[in-house]
């Protein structure tokens, strides 16, 4: 890790061996840039070696690892990021509505878990592929 990462209040931590994921998260650098936030994918090697976490359960979810050491799981990832981000406030105001807030978290988790399908759908290759991971 270098100075620089020393330096974030934290990291983004997405799925490499997902297109749509390689593409989303490095897109809105500029806004985690704002707020101190680094990115990198769940393979990572130094990712590995700070979450103490099985493969199959550290790649179910986007994380957001804090230099803390508090990891933020899923949809509070993107609430966490929202609500730092003064244009995005009325969006995690919307998104912690009783109710809606419920809506907001089934929309992640379907999302989630068919993001390799939307993702070969979309035709977007993937930063990782299973055969680096096992390098």
């Amino acid at each position: 890790m270098t100075k620089a990462h020393q330096d974030l209040r934290g990291w983004i931590l997405y799925d490499g061996s997902c297109g749509v994921c390689s593409k989303w998260v490095p897109f809105w650098s500029s806004t985690l840039a704002r707020q101190d936030l680094g990115f990198a994918p769940l393979q990572a090697d130094w990712v590995k070696g700070r979450i103490d976490m099985p493969e199959e359960e550290l790649l179910q979810d986007l994380l957001l690892l804090l230099a803390t050491g508090e990891v933020i799981k899923g949809p509070d990832v993107y609430r966490h990021v929202m609500r730092h981000a003064w244009p995005l406030w009325p969006l995690y105001l919307f998104s912690v509505i009783p109710g809606i807030s419920q809506l907001f978290d089934w929309s992640y988790r379907t999302f989630a878990n068919h993001r390799y399908e939307v993702s070969a759908a979309c035709r977007l290759p993937a930063e990782y592929t299973k055969s680096d991971e096992s390098d």
